[in-house]
């Protein structure tokens, strides 16, 4: 059974607060027991090399 979770960004702002970002997927919870980190773009995270918004961080699984 594929149950619906919340990917929430670990990404920062310049300011360093949370961007609040997430994602909405499915997963499996017979076959994934643990807890689903995966990375994707997250437009409003600060990327301090460049100067720039928007870069790759991790998402973590959360609460739907």
């Amino acid at each position: 059974m594929r149950d619906k979770i919340k990917m929430v960004s670990t990404g920062t702002t310049k300011t360093g607060a949370k961007t609040g970002t997430f994602r909405v997927t499915t997963k499996n919870k017979r076959t994934m027991t643990e807890k689903l980190k995966k990375k994707y773009f997250d437009p409003r995270a600060y990327d301090a090399t460049t100067g720039k918004s928007g870069k790759h961080v991790l998402f973590e699984e959360t609460k739907l």
